[in-house]
């Protein structure tokens, strides 16, 4: 792993909602925890290959764990706004050939995924902190984004 994606993934740490990651490959072990005097510490894998923890965040084949997304904020004009709570790629399907969660003119509630936002081969299910009707979706599908970038318009009334 390299500098830049350990700082990358230390990042994604002190923007998302986890106090800790641990990852293992058989190449490396390392550990990154939020609100801690050691940020980082990396050690050789051992010779054997190792499992997957079980607390693992998201596996590769597109399933997910539940990501709590920014708050939703007044975008002026009475509409509220559900951004991103990290830096990834936005999708609005679990896959190619699968519907979009959510399309413009949609009622959704509080805790209905609207998106994917893939972060280091991460999935993180999106989900919606309001109810209302989806006005706008303002990102385009596996399009890169922003930590704190909205991403739909909704209509809480």
């Amino acid at each position: 792993m390299k500098a830049k994606e350990i700082q990358e993934l230390i990042d994604f740490i002190s923007k998302s909602g986890l106090d800790e990651v641990n990852i293992e490959t058989e190449q490396f072990k390392i550990k990154v925890r939020k609100n801690s005097e050691v940020k980082q510490i990396i050690t050789p894998a051992p010779s054997l290959p190792v499992s997957a923890p079980a607390s693992v965040v998201s596996e590769e084949n597109g399933s997910s764990s539940p990501v709590e997304s920014a708050s939703p904020e007044p975008a002026g004009n009475g509409y509220s706004e559900i951004k991103s709570p990290m830096i990834g790629t936005f999708y609005r399907s679990s896959g190619p050939d699968v519907d979009a969660f959510v399309a413009v003119g949609d009622k959704i509630a509080v805790g209905q995924t609207v998106c994917i936002v893939e972060a280091m081969k991460l999935f993180n299910e999106i989900e919606s902190e309001i109810a209302g009707t989806v006005i706008k979706v303002l990102v385009d599908n596996s399009s890169p984004v922003e930590y704190d970038q909205p991403l739909f318009l909704i209509d809480p009334a």
